[in-house]
Parts: C-alpha cells; structure tokens; sequence
C-alpha cells in the first residue's frame, strides 16, 4: 500500500509539474540589463525607445534595472558588455541591433539561464548560427513604416523629397526602400505627372550628429528639398538643425520624434518599447516565453501593431487621422504590398530601378563627411 500510495504522489507531483510548465519569474531575484549599440539610451531613437520600454516596465514592477554601453561596436566589445552585465547581476539582458547577432550567437549557450532579448536581429543569422530557447528575437516590418511615412508626405502636399540613412544595414534600408514605395503609391493614386515625385538618397554611414551630416542636408534642403526623412539615430539631430535654419522639414524614426522639434511632420515608428514589454510581461506575468517566446523569431507589422506613424501629433496640413487609418488598414489586409527586399538601392552609389516609377525618380548621392 505504501509503494502504491508513494507511486501516486510521485505521478501526482509529475502533473502539478506539467501544469506549471511555463513558470514566471520572481522580481525579487532578477535585474533587466539593456546594452547600447552605436548609439546610447538618450539617442532619441532606437537604443532610447528599447530603453524607455525596460525601464518602463521595471520602475512599475519593481524591478532591478540598468544598462552598458559598450567599450566599442566590436564583437568582442559586445560579448564583454554581456559578459559584464552578468558578472553584476543580470539575468535578463536587451540588445537593440542587429550588431548583436554574433555576440548573441557566442554567448546565449554559455548562459542557459540569462534571457536575451534581440531586436532587430536573429543569432540564426550568423553563419552556422543558432537561436537558442533563452534567445527571443524580435524583427520589424520597417518596409511599411516608412511606405506609411512616405505615402503620407506626398499626399500631404510634398514632392522633393529625401531619405538621409546612417549605416546601410537591413532594417534602415527596408526603411529607406519602403519610403520609396509609399511615395510611388501616393503618386499613383493622385494621378501625378512622370517624375512629379523627386527623392534625394543618402547613407552618412554612421549613427552620429556631426556638422558633416548637418551640412549634407543643408545641401539638400538648397537643393529644393522639402522633407527629409531622417533614419539614422542620432543623425537625426543634425538633419533637425539644418531643417531649422533652412525652414524645411523633417520626418522622425524609430519612436516618435515630434517633441524633439517643431520640423518633425510625423515619425516611422517601431513598437520598440512595447515590444520589450511584450516580452517582459511573458517572463514575468504570463509564463509564456517557453511556448510563445523562447527560440523564436517574430517580425512585427502592421496586423502585430509594430509599426506605425503617431498620427495624434504628426505635423500634416491636409493627410487627416481617416486617411492614416485607411492607409494603416490596407496594409493590414494586404492591399497595399509593400516589399522588404533590400540591396545595393542607395548603398554604393547605384540606385535599383525596382522601386522607381514614371512618377518617381530617385538620386543616389554620395556623402562626404
């Protein structure tokens, strides 16, 4: 009776431990680290957006937080940033870029028992690279943040356009290429004439303001330039100076940007802080990250909320918050298509006709900084 009433105990405890599969962790025990790439937490865009979103969530749990900045953007200046945040605490670490995706790949096996958090990259990508079950990789659908942001200046009215990119990297050329589209769309729609639509195209290649950048778009805004789409960090600042001074405009990315000046008419967002969130509350609340989370790749996109324009404080004269909802919708169900192929468009010198149209002429420049 006792072997029987043991061997019941044992199966019972079996079950309880299967119902509990997918365990939350304690607040008490844990501390949420995020690693700055290029750029820093006060770049008003993509490492200020992932940190605005742990920062968030800690502060209303009660959570130990902090972040690092890397000595350098190396690899290795990577892996000992992790490296560092582990050695004082961390157990759940965010990294915003893809710059991390070989760092990641080095260390996630290392550290079975440290949550990574990987925007806008995958370890898989790396050669022979994997994603393991403590890794959650979050991409964005860049591609219809920036169709939105470029379908919304032409219908609003503008028709010299530019596109000012950091790094050539993937998710700031499906901003750049998506931009080119929306453009292409609006045109169509309005019936424009052949090359009614102009887009000065431009990689400062890197994420920093200097008085280079700055005066690069001086350059274009002389030029005839009306808006700018700014999509590179920190390179942002200086196209918001030379915006200032010229009396042009200036389109934001990443997270809104329209407080950080009255020339920003609207921003190419990315759900950045939410998506952080989002993967927090599985950790903490839901017990999902096993099932949901762990070992995968998700692209957020317009139907996951993970792009958008903040329509509510976007500067437009005449594209109204019905135009922006039919706009957001279509791309929702599959209207609109937008494709994120990405390639030397913009990045050597030599511009791809794929997203040229009659209506929209497009004219690679070559930055010297």
């Amino acid at each position: 009776m006792r072997k029987v009433i043991g061997m019941l105990l044992v199966l019972l405890f079996a079950v309880v431990l299967v119902g509990c599969g997918n365990n939350t962790l304690n607040p008490d025990d844990q501390k949420i680290v995020l690693i700055t790439d290029k750029g820093d937490i006060t770049d008003k865009s993509f490492n200020q957006g992932a940190y605005e979103g742990v920062k968030a969530y800690a502060e209303a749990n009660d959570i130990e937080y902090g972040y690092l900045k890397p000595a350098d953007a190396t690899d290795a200046d990577y892996i000992a940033a992790i490296e560092q945040a582990i050695a004082d605490g961390a157990t759940i670490i965010v990294t915003p870029g893809f710059l991390f995706e070989p760092a990641i790949n080095a260390v996630q096996a290392d550290y079975p028992n440290v949550y990574f958090i990987l925007l806008d990259g995958s370890p898989a990508n790396v050669t022979d690279g994997t994603i393991e079950d403590n890794v959650y990789s979050i991409f964005y659908a860049e591609e219809q943040s920036g169709f939105l942001a470029g379908y919304a200046a032409v219908k609003d009215g503008y028709r010299k356009l530019g596109f000012m990119g950091g790094l050539a990297v993937p998710a700031v050329q499906r901003f750049g290429h998506g931009f080119v589209q929306g453009a292409a769309k609006a045109a169509e729609e309005l019936n424009l004439a052949a090359n009614a639509i102009d887009i000065q195209y431009l990689y400062t290649g890197d994420f920093k303001a200097t008085p280079e950048v700055q005066a690069a778009a001086a350059t274009m805004y002389a030029n005839g330039v009306e808006v700018i789409f700014a999509c590179g960090g920190a390179v942002g600042q200086s196209v918001m100076a030379a915006a200032a001074t010229a009396g042009k405009k200036v389109i934001g990315v990443d997270v809104d940007q329209s407080g950080d000046s009255t020339t920003v008419i609207t921003s190419a967002m990315k759900n950045l802080a939410g998506s952080v969130i989002q993967a927090l509350e599985a950790l903490f609340e839901t017990g999902k990250w096993e099932s949901d989370f762990g070992g995968k790749s998700v692209v957020l996109d317009a139907s996951r909320e993970g792009v958008q324009l903040p329509i509510a404080t976007s500067r437009f004269t005449t594209f109204s918050t019905a135009d922006y909802e039919s706009a957001l919708a279509k791309l929702v169900d599959g209207t609109y298509e937008v494709s994120s192929t990405i390639g030397a468009f913009g990045d050597d010198g030599t511009a791809s006709k794929q997203f040229e149209t009659t209506q929209v002429k497009v004219t690679v420049i070559l930055f010297e900084g």
